[in-house]
């Protein structure tokens, strides 16, 4: 009997990836130390209170700001909007935490909000004025402003593909121009607003790096506490199994309001494409000042403030090994990306040539990982590791294997794969979706085998495909925190880890100078990106 190698390889990558999730299930009945009562009896409700309102808040204000700046570019011609029509993604170069540092540098005692006021106006005691953007409502703003380009580029994918059709019929029924808005263009572009708001979600509740800064006690900051704090991994692993279910019913709700959006319109065959309207006098002001404020407050406001921090104290930049901390980004960057890269071409080939509804099944389950929390998959893996050790290992007499796979750079890159395996899996699907099966056809009529096919067709085909899953994931990789912070090995630092110990141990000024690099490689990623991100059919 023949073995298939492209069938038996999609299904060992694809159980592969799914064995954390089953662990964070399998574990929740498990015993826990005296720190699961402690905490329930104390601090348990504050942490499920606190991730909702987080979660809410963050949803609202992303809403607010990703369709409103997707609706004015998408909509209207003003100065500098096919500027913003990009640069209102430049946003994704600041992780939420980078923004926290840059929130609380800016408006805490005798920070730079005081020095600008003491400059302009001479001594004086402004600290009683200046606000204080901390606590929760920091987190929300940190979050809110780093997040809601993943709402603006569906939301403006959305209205793009909108036809002339809808506006006229707005029109015609007398509607204006925002009760046209709200009655036909935004449930016309549902489906897409509540993809982008589920991405926004997941990331929120994921989020570990703001929220410990602020000292807000959300589920991610509980289960990170358990496993280091306390060493509970049960625990942590059963706090984690709430946070899944919080994203379970994000799941639910996202294909609930696809099903339901039986309103989807295609702006080909006879529709006309919409003219964008050409504002002027106070209408094209207004809508400049609202996507500059947003370009501003994203993107430029962090970024100046890390540039002054850096400007003001440049030993900081001496001091800081960033040749070191620049290789071992990279160096994780381009190890995780070819690993991901790989196995997602074999994953996705086996699923092209093999027709199988159990390989669909965990090819669907297997993409499921970037829905999960890194501190989540990190634990988990810890705890898969430790069983596997002392259950299998140890019982037949070999060497432990835990050094191996904790706190090692192989450990760190299974963790990275399983968390970006989807978006290597999905890119390089929709690359292929690209290839007719004729293709396949023809070339084993020519005598091609299966490899041969794989080899000398389909990659070269997939070319420009690779490159935009290899940015994508390394823009990721750049910006992770929690998983590096818990699998790094002894003494290995990222710009990601630097920033976080510097912030963590309140020397902001030191934070300044990785959060500036590391925001100017994001930003390098994300132009490079940004093409095939704002794709335009119809510009």
């Amino acid at each position: 009997m023949r073995i298939n190698f492209w069938y038996i390889s999609s299904i060992l990558i694809s159980f592969f990836v799914i064995i954390p999730i089953l662990t964070v299930f399998s574990s929740f009945f498990e015993n826990t130390s005296n720190y699961y009562q402690v905490l329930k009896d104390t601090f348990l409700l504050e942490y499920i209170l606190n991730s909702l309102i987080l979660l809410l808040s963050v949803l609202i204000l992303t809403f607010l700001i990703g369709t409103g700046s997707a609706y004015l570019v998408s909509f209207f011609e003003f100065p500098f909007s096919n500027f913003f029509k990009w640069a209102l993604i430049l946003s994704f170069a600041v992780p939420p935490y980078i923004y926290a540092y840059s929130l609380t540098a800016f408006f805490e005692n005798y920070g730079t909000a005081y020095t600008i006021l003491k400059n302009l106006f001479g001594e004086a005691n402004y600290n009683q004025n200046i606000p204080k953007f901390d606590g929760l409502f920091g987190v929300i703003l940190s979050i809110s402003f780093s997040l809601y380009a993943y709402v603006y580029i569906l939301a403006r994918a959305s209205f793009l593909y909108q036809p002339q059709n809808l506006i006229d019929l707005g029109k015609n029924l007398g509607f204006s121009k925002f009760k046209t808005l709200y009655s036909i263009i935004l449930p016309a572009a549902r489906p897409a607003i509540v993809a982008g708001l589920s991405l926004v979600a997941m990331e929120t509740l994921a989020e570990f790096g703001a929220v410990d800064f602020f000292s807000i006690n959300t589920l991610t900051t509980g289960i990170y506490n358990s496993w280091i704090a306390f060493d509970d991994l049960a625990f942590a692993n059963q706090l984690s199994f709430f946070l899944l279910l919080f994203i379970f019913a994000l799941f639910v709700l996202e294909n609930f309001s696809r099903k339901k959006a039986k309103y989807h319109m295609n702006s080909r065959g006879g529709f006309k494409q919409k003219q964008k309207i050409k504002l002027s006098g106070s209408k094209s002001l207004m809508a400049f000042t609202f996507c500059f404020l947003v370009f501003f407050l994203s993107f430029l406001f962090p970024l100046i403030q890390m540039m002054y921090w850096t400007i003001k104290f440049p030993e900081n930049l001496i001091d800081l090994q960033i040749t070191k901390l620049l290789i071992n980004t990279l160096y994780l960057v381009v190890l995780s990306s070819l690993f991901l890269i790989i196995f997602a071409l074999i994953s996705n080939y086996g699923n092209r040539v093999n027709k199988d509804k159990t390989l669909n099944i965990l090819s669907t389950l297997s993409i499921s990982g970037y829905a999960i929390p890194g501190v989540i998959l990190a634990v988990a893996f810890i705890t898969f590791i430790a069983w596997f050790d002392e259950s299998v290992i140890k019982t037949y007499g070999f060497l432990s294997i835990k050094k191996v796979f904790i706190g090692s750079i192989l450990g760190l890159v299974i963790v990275y794969f399983i968390r970006f395996y989807s978006l290597a899996f999905n890119g390089i699907k929709s690359g292929y979706e690209k290839i007719n099966i004729s293709v396949d056809e023809s070339s084993y009529l020519l005598g091609y085998s299966k490899r041969k096919t794989f080899m000398n067709i389909h990659i070269p085909f997939l070319r420009n495909s690779l490159l935009f899953v290899f940015i994508l994931i390394s823009l990721e990789i750049i910006r992770e925190l929690p998983i590096t912070l818990i699998l790094r090995p002894f003494n290995f630092e990222t710009f990601a880890t630097t920033a976080y110990i510097s912030a963590s141990e309140d020397l902001l000024e030191a934070a300044a100078v990785p959060s500036l690099f590391l925001i100017l490689i994001a930003t390098s990623f994300i132009i490079v990106t940004s093409k095939y991100i704002l794709r335009d059919n119809h510009e």
